[in-house]
């Protein structure tokens, strides 16, 4: 991102959000990487926004008088499209999250609000916006492919978490090398109620620009229904309908998502046209797990999927990936396949999320031996710990 100080305008009529903001944000703002504004209601905000045009990004809440956050996402639009928006909801109202992003959100957090979460969220808010502007100010440029390439590349990172849940209980870690051409693979990490971990990986179809776009709606949708329901099955169900009901470019993504219970090592699990998770035994010891049957989200309304649940034991590992692990080739066109993949942990059970996904792209890349992927290598890994309890 830009070095220049980014100037958030928050909107809340709560009169305490303005110095907790300046508190738990001060370090940021002392060292000018951000400054704050505020407004208490969706009037003064849009007057706010009419005088000055070097806001960067709104926050706000939903509910507030005189004008509410909803309508005031319809005026923003009006004012600067390019504006950046990050609505504040009730945990699980999924009604008006669903209303905010149609109405341009970008992104959501819930209160009562985590600053960790809070920060993560405008970081990445941010990142997408400074993509947006180098592919507006490039818009009169993209005459070769690969300028089209690199606005997508950088769509698809900017969404991508980066840190990520870890505890004496577990680790959780994800990792992805993209392909020259630029595919849409995406994962996400949802921290949900009673500590549970929302866990998403996927596959966009097509390449390039588009297939960005639909990883960065697809995401959205993702963590909007995940933490409205606890069952991956029903989520499945409602960002498939989501999805479909403007689609009509007929993209799909291939996902499974998978909610994970510290407290117990229960993993639970949807599948929709993915690949199924690889679960890794403490000794190296490997096997699949089998899949749910659902078929991938974005092309039929309707439909429902199916969900099962296991016990992850200490020690163990699972693995998430994307067909990019399996089929990728070396120079002869031979693919890696899931033998390959197993093998990887055969007398060597990693000792955390992040080495088991290290191996597996070590063993990818040494396979490939330099030969160039037409699509991208990710994973995420979720280990439980010997000493959970």
């Amino acid at each position: 991102m830009r070095q220049a100080t980014y100037k958030i305008l928050v909107v809340d009529d709560e009169p305490d959000v303005e110095p907790l903001i300046m508190q738990r944000m001060r370090r940021d703002i002392r060292a000018r990487k951000y400054e704050f504004v505020f407004a208490l209601n969706g009037v003064e905000a849009v007057n706010l926004l009419s005088r000055d045009e070097e806001i960067d990004m709104v926050i706000s809440d939903i509910n507030m008088p005189q004008m509410d956050g909803l309508t005031l996402l319809g005026q923003i639009s009006e004012i600067n499209p390019n504006i950046r928006s990050i609505i504040i909801s009730a945990y699980g109202d999924m009604k008006n999250i669903r209303t905010a992003m149609n109405r341009g959100a970008f992104d959501f957090v819930t209160k009562p609000l985590d600053f960790g979460d809070l920060r993560v969220t405008i970081e990445r808010t941010l990142s997408h916006l400074e993509e947006w502007r180098e592919a507006l100010d490039s818009r009169d440029k993209l005459v070769a492919l690969q300028n089209e390439l690199d606005v997508a590349s950088g769509i698809q990172k900017s969404i991508l978490p980066t840190v990520f849940p870890a505890s004496s209980e577990y680790q959780v870690y994800a990792s992805m090398e993209p392909a020259r051409n630029v595919g849409g693979d995406f994962f996400d990490v949802v921290r949900l109620e009673d500590g549970d971990i929302g866990l998403a990986i996927a596959d966009v179809s097509d390449k390039g620009v588009p297939a960005a776009l639909f990883m960065m709606s697809s995401r959205t949708w993702m963590k909007g229904a995940a933490i409205s329901s606890p069952e991956p099955s029903v989520v499945l169900q409602e960002v498939n309908s989501l999805l479909h009901e403007d689609n009509e470019t007929q993209m799909f993504v291939t996902v499974l998502y998978a909610v994970y219970r510290p407290e117990t090592g229960e993993f639970t699990y949807a599948c929709g046209g993915h690949d199924a998770p690889l679960l890794v035994r403490s000794d190296g010891s490997s096997e699949l797990l089998p899949l749910t049957g659902g078929i991938a989200l974005g092309i039929i309304p309707g439909l429902e999927y199916e969900q099962n649940t296991i016990s992850l034991d200490k020690g163990e590992t699972l693995v998430l990936y994307t067909d990019g692990v399996t089929e990728a080739m070396n120079s002869e066109g031979e693919q890696f396949g899931i033998e390959r993949l197993r093998e990887v942990f055969v007398g060597s059970p990693p000792a955390n999320s992040d080495e088991a996904a290290s191996m597996i792209l070590e063993a990818v890349n040494d396979f490939a031996g330099g030969a160039a992927q037409s699509d991208d290598i990710t994973c995420l890994t979720l280990r439980r710990s010997e000493n959970s309890t």
